[in-house]
């Protein structure tokens, strides 16, 4: 397969926005190809990053279906993200912010029979860790490719934009619309069908606006708290917090704090398991907060999820609903301490209703480690509501 990679040191390889200092040059539309970006290419069935793309990670991810994700950041050359004092990253024009969402193939077809090829609909749920993205790669044999989404920082704010992969995985087209496909997770052998939607891109710019009001796109996952962990960089194998390096490399501003002092969220299923009530918040700051706070699209709910939030009330503890209709189940509190079943956020959680279901957006399945977690924090709290 081409794949179109122009890193002119000036331009760099933007073709819908490009920048060198402080001139920017615009282009009417963004690629109809997510080659022509830039950000990947293909080598021996291998899809690999582009110099000067960086890899990411985040210490709880956001859940989607159970799907693996590749994050990537690129900057314009000479440019960098400079950190605030109140914790907010102010971006150059120009930056890319990819995901590429993917899963690892089953080897089954619907009949059960073993196939080779990328072709399939079954997929494996596995660890979001695991061998199909060793040595910095994607072993395009081994993967389905659904999407990928970005964010790209243009003189406006951000903007988002939705690729959708196609069957024989040579590129991805541009879809305003979003998508549906049809894909059967195997879980050790146990298979469960389900409908992977791939959000429009109003769907996308919904997600992406903490401020409500505002209605500004923003990163979500690109926060301090989220990024402060070690990755494995290949192919060289080096280990290394992923703050201090894009400082070293000049991406981000200095680092006012010691690496020590800057806030982090738990690990996602850290062994041995980090403090419950840490992993908990960070797991509802990750996939609820960017709604759930004061100034978010759920501002009205009056239960704010993200993690600076430390009224119990406003977590939800003994908070009874604002306008959750049918989203109840006929359970009076958002959370009743000690009580999991009787509480409205995992019923939530578990839920495939659609005028109950939570995230509403993003979804097809339960995230059943997630709703777990969340019940065991809800089963150790002490209290009674009235």
């Amino acid at each position: 397969m081409k794949w179109l990679v122009s890193l002119a040191a000036c331009i760099g390889f933007l073709p819908f926005i490009t920048g060198c200092g402080t001139e920017v040059t615009h282009h009417s539309q963004p690629p109809a190809q997510l080659s022509d970006w830039g950000l990947f290419s293909a080598s021996g069935g291998n899809l690999v990053l582009s110099e000067g793309v960086e890899p990411y990670d985040l210490n709880t991810p956001l859940f989607t279906d159970y799907a693996h994700k590749w994050r990537t950041i690129w900057l314009p050359p000479g440019s960098q993200i400079t950190l605030e004092v109140n914790g907010d990253w102010q971006w150059p024009v120009g930056a890319i912010i990819s995901k590429t969402f993917y899963y690892p193939l089953s080897g089954e077809n619907s009949e059960g029979s073993e196939v080779k090829g990328n072709d399939s609909s079954q997929v494996l749920k596995v660890d979001d860790h695991g061998p199909d993205f060793d040595q910095g790669r994607l072993d395009l044999n081994q993967v389905r490719l659904m999407e990928t989404r970005l964010l790209v920082h243009q003189t406006d704010g951000w903007q988002a934009y939705p690729y959708i992969w196609r069957a024989d995985q040579s590129d991805a087209d541009f879809e305003v619309a979003g998508d549906i496909q049809m894909l059967t997770l195997n879980d050790q052998g146990v298979k469960t069908e389900f409908a992977y939607v791939v959000p429009d891109a109003n769907q996308c710019a919904g997600c992406h606006a903490p401020n409500f009001t505002t209605k500004e796109l923003r990163p979500i996952g690109l926060q301090t708290r989220h990024v402060n962990k070690n990755y494995q960089y290949h192919p060289d194998g080096e280990v290394a917090n992923q703050l201090a390096r894009w400082a070293e490399k000049g991406y981000l501003s200095s680092l006012e704090e010691p690496m020590e002092m800057l806030p982090a969220n738990a690990l996602w299923q850290a062994q041995p398991l980090p403090e419950l009530d840490h992993q908990v918040r960070s797991y509802l700051d990750i996939n609820c907060g960017h709604c759930h706070n004061p100034s978010g699209a759920a501002d009205t709910s009056g239960l704010w999820l993200h993690k600076a939030e430390q009224d119990p009330v406003r977590l939800g503890v003994c908070k009874p609903p604002v306008a959750a209709g049918q989203g109840t189940g006929n359970n009076l509190f958002s959370i009743v301490p000690g009580k999991p079943h009787k509480s409205i956020l995992t019923y939530r959680m578990a839920s495939l209703d659609p005028g109950a279901m939570m995230p509403e957006l993003g979804r097809s399945l339960v995230h059943e480690e997630g709703v777990n977690l969340v019940n065991q924090w809800i089963a150790q709290m002490d209290g009674q509501c009235q």
